[in-house]
C-alpha cells in the first residue's frame, strides 16, 4: 500500500506539470540569493556530489544559461555522447567562471523556464531542488524549499519512480518525514527530515545521524 499526503489546494495544483514553473523559478532564485553573498571558502566547500565543490554543482546546474542547444550538442559529440563525461568536463571548466556570473546564471530567465528533455517541469524541479540540497546541506543551511515543493519532489522520487535513475530500490520499504506531513509505502521504515529522505532516494550519502530506521 502506498500512502501519499496531498492535503492542500496548493499541493494538488502542483501535481500539474504546467503549474510547476513558478516553483522552479523560485528555487533558482533562492539559490541565487543564498550564494550572492557567499565567500570564496563557501564556494569551495565540497558538495554532496562526489568530487564537486559548490562551484561545480552550480556550474552544472546552470549549463542551459550559457550553452545553446547547438553548442550543447557540439559538446556532447566531443564527449562521444557520454553525458556523465560531458557533465564533469563542463562543471570542471565552468566552475572557474567568476562567482558573480554563476549567480547571474541562476537568475537567468532561461533557467527559470528550462526543462530537461522529456522531463517537463517535474524534471526541472527535481533537478534544482536536489542540486540545491547538494549545496545547502554541506553549507549548514536549512532547507529553503517550501513544504509543498519538497513534497512534490518526494512524490516524484517514490511513486513517480525517480529513485530508479539513481540505482535505489525502495520495494518493501516505507518512508516517514519528520518535518512535514508526508509518508510513503509499507515495510521497514526510514525516518528523517524531508530533505534528507529526498537526498537518500537520489543515492546521496547523508551526514550521520540525520536518518533513523532501517538503512536503504
Amino acid at each position: 500500500m502506498t500512502i501519499v499526503d496531498r492535503t492542500s489546494d496548493t499541493e494538488l495544483t502542483l501535481t500539474n506539470d504546467a503549474n510547476l514553473q513558478p516553483a522552479v523559478a523560485a528555487e533558482f532564485g533562492a539559490l541565487a540569493d543564498l550564494l550572492g553573498s557567499a565567500s570564496d571558502a563557501q564556494w569551495d566547500t565540497p558538495s554532496l556530489c562526489e568530487g564537486w565543490r559548490v562551484r561545480e554543482v552550480i556550474a552544472h546546474l546552470t549549463m542551459a544559461a550559457r550553452y545553446s542547444e547547438e553548442e550543447f550538442m557540439a559538446e556532447l559529440r566531443h564527449c562521444d555522447f557520454d553525458f556523465n563525461r560531458l557533465s564533469n568536463q563542463v562543471a570542471s571548466r565552468d566552475a572557474e567562471l567568476p562567482t558573480g556570473e554563476l549567480v547571474a546564471n541562476l537568475r537567468a530567465d532561461v533557467m527559470h523556464h528550462w526543462t530537461p528533455p522529456g522531463g517537463g517541469y517535474h524534471g526541472a524541479l527535481n533537478h534544482v531542488v536536489i542540486h540545491g540540497l547538494d549545496v545547502t546541506v554541506p553549507l549548514g543551511v536549512p532547507r529553503r524549499s517550501p513544504d509543498e515543493t519538497i513534497r512534490v519532489v518526494l512524490n516524484d522520487l517514490t511513486e513517480g519512480g525517480g529513485h530508479t535513475h539513481f540505482g535505489i530500490s525502495i520495494q518493501g520499504r516505507s518512508f516517514q518525514s519528520t518535518d512535514l506531513d508526508w509518508s510513503y509505502g509499507s515495510g521497514p521504515a526510514l525516518h528523517g527530515a524531508a530533505e534528507d529522505l529526498a537526498l537518500r532516494l537520489c543515492g546521496r550519502t547523508v551526514p550521520d545521524g540525520r536518518l533513523q530506521g532501517t538503512p536503504l
